[in-house]
Formats: C-alpha cells, structure tokens, sequence
C-alpha cells in the first residue's frame, strides 16, 4: 500500500503531513513512526485527528506525533503540539481527560528471585494497600482546606506530611508541582470527587507493576539511577488525577461548548491562553496535574511500606527514579527558528524528555538527562531511556509514552473471548491481581503496538536511546 495522499516520507522514521491532508490545515504535521505505523494511523483515524491540530490558530513548528500514535479525544494519543503563550491557545483536547496521567520508577534492592519467592505475599499486601478499580477511594477524606493545599503544593503536601522521601521532589517533573494552579478555578463538584481518592490507582492500563532488569544498555546512565545489575527489581506506577482531572475536564469543555464551532471539531475546542476561559482552565488543569502528583506520592509511600515490610528495610532502599507526566500542557521555553520563545507545549500521551545539559533539570540528572519511562503492555516489557540532544529541535523536548493501542477495550474483549487467560498469565510467570471483570482481556499484550518497536522509533527518529529494559513479574490493575 503506498502513502496516503499529502503525507510524504523523509528521513529518520519521520513523515510529513501536508496542508491538504484536511482542509483548513495551517501548518505541516509530522509523525515518528515506521510505513506501517502511518498506515495504522491513516486507518483509524488518529493521522487525521493530528492534521486537524495543525489547523488550530497560533500554533509553532510543526503537530507532532510519536510512535505510540492511536486514536484519541481531540488530539489523537501520541500527540504534541506548541503554541505561543502570549498570542496562543490551550485546549482541553490536547491534555484531556486524565489530567497528569503520568508513571514513576522506583529502584529497589530486591532481586526477581526475592519477588518470586514471596510473589503472592506481596502482590495481595499491594491489592490491598493501593485501591484500584472504577471509582476506587480511600476512608481518608480530605476537608476542603486540605484539599486545597493538595492542589496549590503537589507532591510536596505528602512529603511535608511523612509521606515521602527528601529526594523524591527533585526525582520528579517540575518537582511535582506546576505554579500557575489555581484551586478556585477548581468545581466544587470536581473538589468532591477528589476528596477520597488520594492513594487510589483508578481502572483501565493504569498499573503498578514489579519488574526485573532483562537488559542494561548503558550501564554508566543506568548507575546513576541507582540500577546496577541484570534482575534488580524496579517499581512502576501509573496513574493520574482520577475523578478531579475527569471533572475539570469536563467542567471546562462544557464552558467552552459556544465556541465549538470556531474549532476544526468540537472535541479541539480552545481558547485564548491570555483570556479568562483559557487562565481558568491552565490554572484548573495545573491544580488538577498537583493532585495527580499527591497522587502517585501517596502510592509510593503505600508500596514502600508495603516492601519494607515483606523484606524488612527501609524506604530509603527504594528513590524515586523520577516521574513524568504524559497528559498535561505546560509553560516552557524553546529555541524556534534561532530565538528564544516562550510557549504552551500539549503533550497528550507524550513524555517530556529534556537532555543532558537543560537548566530544568536537578544536578543529579543534568549530565545525562533526564529518565524517560516507556511503559509496555502487562505481559511483554517497558523501558527506561535517556533523551538524544536532538529531541529539542525534533519534538519540543518530547517522546513517547507507551506502547499505543492497536486494539480498543471493546475490540479486545471481543477477540479474546473464550480464552484462560488467568492460566495464561500463570504459565507465563506473571503474578497478577486486578479487579475489573474485562480487564484482562483489555489490557492483553495482543491490544498493544510492539512496544521494542516504539522504542526503536524513538531512537531512530532522534529523540530517546533505551538505557534498561525491563520485563514485568507482578501486576495490580483495575
């Protein structure tokens, strides 16, 4: 099959999308993907999705989109595009509803053998200590004044409150905290739903897995990580803001609703970044992006405890690699066309990933840039790697965040209808508790991309190298 019409291929895993792909497009798009990556982004939609972003006002550079690219709301997943943040826009589209869906990686003393051994010890500890499922919540509720600090202070409000190692702030992305929230632009319906869902890792591919090393690629990048050897085991989470990003999300695109019909589709509705909608909602989404960081803060501190407890140490012996957000649009600065700009970057299923040198980035991680975490599917692998210098020029600073779907949820139960899949998941040595009743069948490797595909997209398009590769035992999912 040849390319679609206006899509033309250029060097390094790299196509661009010509204005006339959709009409009204303002600016090229262009996509990191292999021939027949694009082809699955032609077919479900998701490439047309990304030429529609490049219809938006005000846009800078190029809509971009990563190796991980499907089908979304407004952006497609995969997405990154920049505005200026003077004369720009922000859109609810190009974040959407999780707002600051995010992973960390905890490194940890334990080895695979110490996780078999006790595997089914520990995976029930977690089940039990991080609440998980559709509308999971916690006998903790937040009063409004508490909730309110969550909101302006991040991950800083666990830590201060015993909640949290003193490394931990600098281990995350902007320090777990965005400046510009603002909890007043936050519903009081949206305040409800976030009373008792700190510590709760929600439903769907969110997920806190054990996983061994299967392979160190740098070992001098990997050290400074705190990961040293071949099955050493780390800790990923994923999660994000559950019903209070939901809820912000909401509340905003029905404020914006009268001016869906100046978008390309009504699910890229926007505003203008300097007026009142578009401050509102930075200021709500920033505040929700906190509570996501609390979020995964407080589900560290469950785990470590849980892991101290079953192996007898510390939370000392397990840091926070570092957490990023892949949901979110932030204020950054990038050089455009020889000059300093200041701009409102949407990464929506993108992972930030500065490189060695970036004045962001603590003292610890400037020699090497920062972590990027590139979690797979719940059978096969995820990955650590470090930002190539070109990711600046490529892709303001971004990469990918996953695997991608090939599958939708419904399309995935639908196939695997009929098959054992707890026995499967026995044979292939995978402790696994979860509890929903497809979840399974949803978040099954077959609904996945090649996720050492992606991973070599990346690396060719010029935008992240691996450094670890890592292979799950045991799996908690909603």
């Amino acid at each position: 099959m040849g390319l679609p019409r206006n899509v033309s291929r250029m060097r390094d895993y790299s196509y661009r999308v010509e204005e006339g792909y959709v009409p009204g497009m303002r600016r090229t798009a262009r996509v990191f993907t292999t021939e027949q990556g694009l082809t699955k982004a032609h077919e479900d939609g998701s490439l047309r999705q990304l030429a529609e972003v490049a219809c938006l006002p005000g846009g800078v550079g190029e809509a971009l989109a990563l190796p991980d690219i499907h089908h979304g709301y407004g952006f497609p997943i995969g997405g990154v595009a920049a505005f200026d943040a003077g004369a720009g826009l922000i859109s609810p589209g190009g974040v959407g509803y999780d707002i600051n869906c995010g992973v960390r990686a905890l490194a940890t003393p334990l080895t695979a053998r110490d996780v078999r051994e006790r595997a089914d010890e520990v995976a029930d500890l977690l089940f039990t200590a991080v609440p998980c499922g559709v509308g999971a919540s916690t006998p903790r509720q937040l009063g409004r004044r508490d909730l309110r600090k969550v909101l302006y202070q991040g991950a800083r409000w666990m830590i201060e409150r015993g909640h949290g190692l003193s490394g931990d702030l600098a281990a995350c992305e902007s320090g777990g905290v965005l400046d510009e929230a603002d909890p007043e632009a936050v519903s009081d319906k949206a305040l409800q739903r976030g009373r008792n869902q700190l510590g709760t890792l929600g439903s769907g591919n969110h997920f806190l897995e054990l996983q061994r090393v299967a392979a160190l690629y740098d070992d001098e990048v990997a050290a400074v990580w705190g990961l040293t050897e071949v099955d050493q085991v780390v800790v990923m989470i994923h999660c994000g803001s559950r019903g209070l990003g939901h809820q912000v999300c909401q509340d905003t695109l029905k404020r914006l609703g009268a001016k869906a019909a100046e978008a390309p589709n009504r699910q890229l509705v926007y505003a203008e970044l300097a007026s009142p909608a578009g401050r509102a909602y930075l200021g709500a989404m920033s505040a929700a992006a906190n509570y996501a960081w609390a979020n995964r803060q407080r589900i560290t501190a469950a785990v470590r405890g849980v892991l101290s407890r079953v192996y007898g140490s510390g939370d000392a012996r397990f840091p926070l690699i570092y957490d990023v957000a892949h949901n979110i649009a932030k204020l950054e600065e990038h050089e455009v066309d020889g000059r300093r700009r200041r701009l409102i970057v949407h990464r929506k299923g993108a992972t930030r990933a500065f490189p060695a040198g970036h004045p962001e980035l603590p003292r610890r991680l400037r020699e090497h840039g920062q972590p990027v975490i590139l979690p797979g599917d719940m059978g096969t692998a995820s990955y650590l790697l470090t930002p190539l210098p070109t990711v600046m020029e490529r892709s303001f600073g971004s990469t990918g965040h996953g695997a991608g779907r090939v599958l939708s949820r419904k399309a995935a139960v639908r196939r695997l209808k009929g098959r054992d899949l707890r026995r499967e998941w026995r044979e292939r040595g995978l402790t696994v508790r979860w509890e929903g009743r497809t979840t399974l069948a949803e978040e099954h490797p077959s609904a996945y991309k090649d996720v050492d595909e992606v991973v070599r997209v990346c690396e060719g398009a010029g935008l992240a190298r691996p450094v670890v590769r890592l292979e799950p035992l045991l799996v908690v999912k909603g």
